[in-house]
């Protein structure tokens, strides 16, 4: 980061410092947390006085006196003690005024962003000097054990308000890594130029989506273009779970990660080790799962929910005790990386579940069948990508192939998913080219991008314009393809 302000220069090098020192302390396990996670948390609680969401509740953290308590307190206990007396902020009441949790005039940001949207009012996800430093040193000291200065990067995320494309670009930055910061257009998709770039400057690692990796690869095999290979993949922003990873391992030459896990209103949560785990990043936050038992602190043992955050690092706009709507499991096992964060595994969103009778079907389920052995028995083809089409008792496998399948070939697709759909009248059909939607999954999850419920009240409400064309187009794509109608309410609400 460059400034003109020479005392802003230092300052910030200051602080970068002491970043650096205290991640690498927790990391090594040689940090004192509750008495780092008591520092953090009464000075967020101080900063968050000052919010209009908080200002209320907190008004006593305006009392110096209130301070000082706080600090005679031993740390673990007033940690807990706070998080049982903190409500609970969910995900409806945030989006519908995100900036009341500003505890700064918007001039004192250094950037302004905000979520996609899709599934709600825009979150305002602005970054602050100290956060954004926060943030990128959370995800490079843990990708430093994965990349190194001779690799490079293409970061391939198509998201003009989101900050996660800018994000990566100053994690390489911090790393000394070469990036490439490229977009695509969502409605041709067209991928020469990014190709071209991948292979005349033999760019060795991937940062993005699976969905808009998969559609470039997709892309290569339609238009003759060689394959881009890689040595790893960084993926994040939709559910990848292992079969989805191995698949994309066979495509690419790559080893692939779920690079990062988070979001635009909380920053990067978790990141990965060079075992391909994801550590949840203690340092800059108090974790807590919430289920049907309630809600109580990562303890450090094998558990799992929806993961409740309470950002650290965060003081410009503080998140207390914010549902994320991801479900995770903390595994409770040691790295082998000997990093001393806890191990999660991301689980998907809350709602990216299909019903079908009563039975819950998964994005792993259908992957890990469709990909389990994915050098098919019959046809020689590879699968590519997907979209599950749901119409009253009929579904449609969409699929997208290296080559045109035989018969035989789509019949042993067919036969691998009809346990998952018991009941239904299960097709498999190929496509040259799946609907827009699919390249969508890090804006829209699993459900709508890849999986279109064409009885689902909900899949087109609330869409900002530009997603609603794309699934508008992808409406009439479909029904091309399947011969199945929307019904009539999703075909208004979509226009």
């Amino acid at each position: 980061m460059l400034f003109s302000d020479g005392k802003v220069r230092a300052d910030f090098a200051d602080f970068v410092d002491r970043q650096i020192a205290a991640v690498r302390r927790v990391h090594a396990g040689e940090e004192d947390l509750p008495a780092l996670h008591a520092d953090k948390l009464i000075r967020t609680l101080v900063a968050a006085a000052d919010s209009r969401q908080f200002g209320s509740a907190l008004a006593g953290w305006r009392d110096e006196e209130t301070v000082v308590r706080a600090r005679a307190d031993e740390p673990a206990v007033f940690v807990e003690k706070m998080l049982a007396e903190l409500a609970v902020l969910g995900q409806a009441e945030f989006r519908s005024g995100s900036s009341e949790v500003f505890t700064r005039p918007i001039g004192e940001f250094l950037h302004y962003y905000e979520s996609s949207g899709t599934t709600g009012d825009p979150v305002a996800a602005p970054k602050a000097l100290d956060d954004l430093a926060a943030n990128t040193i959370n995800i490079g000291e843990m990708w430093r054990r994965v990349l190194t200065p001779a690799d490079s990067a293409l970061i391939l995320i198509n998201g003009p308000f989101a900050p996660a494309g800018y994000q990566f670009e100053k994690v390489m930055e911090y790393l000394g890594v070469l990036s490439l910061r490229l977009w695509v257009d969502n409605v041709t998709g067209d991928y020469t130029r990014i190709l071209r770039l991948l292979r005349e400057l033999s760019v060795s690692t991937y940062v993005g989506s699976p969905s808009r990796l998969l559609e470039m690869l997709h892309f290569a095999y339609r238009h003759g273009e060689p394959l881009p290979r890689f040595r790893r993949l960084l993926l994040m922003a939709e559910q990848a779970g292992p079969s989805l990873l191995r698949h994309l391992e066979r495509l690419t030459g790559a080893k692939a990660f779920v690079g990062s896990f988070g979001s635009s209103e909380t920053g990067t949560t978790a990141a990965t080790c060079e075992q391909g785990r994801l550590h949840l990043q203690v340092q800059s936050y108090l974790f807590e799962l919430a289920d049907s038992r309630g809600i109580r602190p990562v303890d450090g043992g094998r558990d799992e929910g929806e993961l409740v955050v309470t950002c650290l690092d965060l003081r410009a706009r503080p998140l207390l005790r914010y549902r994320t709507g991801d479900l995770v499991e903390v595994t409770g096992t040691p790295c082998p990386c000997g990093v001393a964060l806890p191990v999660v595994r991301t689980l998907g969103r809350v709602h990216d579940v299909m019903r079908l009778g009563g039975v819950g079907v998964r994005q792993q389920d259908v992957e890990s069948v469709l990909w389990a052995e994915n050098s098919p028995e019959a046809g020689h083809f590879t699968v590519l990508n997907y979209m599950l089409v749901l119409r009253g008792p009929d579904v449609v496998c969409l699929l997208t192939t290296d080559r045109e399948p035989e018969a035989p070939g789509l019949d042993a697709v067919r036969r691998r998913l009809a346990g998952l759909f018991d009941g239904h009248n299960l097709s498999v059909r190929t496509v040259p080219a799946l609907p827009p939607l699919a390249s969508l999954g890090s804006y829209l999850g699993w459900k709508l991008s890849r999986l279109v419920d064409l009885d689902d009240p909900a899949m087109t409400d609330r869409l900002p314009p530009p997603i609603a064309e794309v699934v508008r187009v992808s409406l009439a794509e479909i029904e091309a393809a399947t011969g199945l109608r929307p019904a009539i309410h999703l075909t208004e609400g979509a226009r």
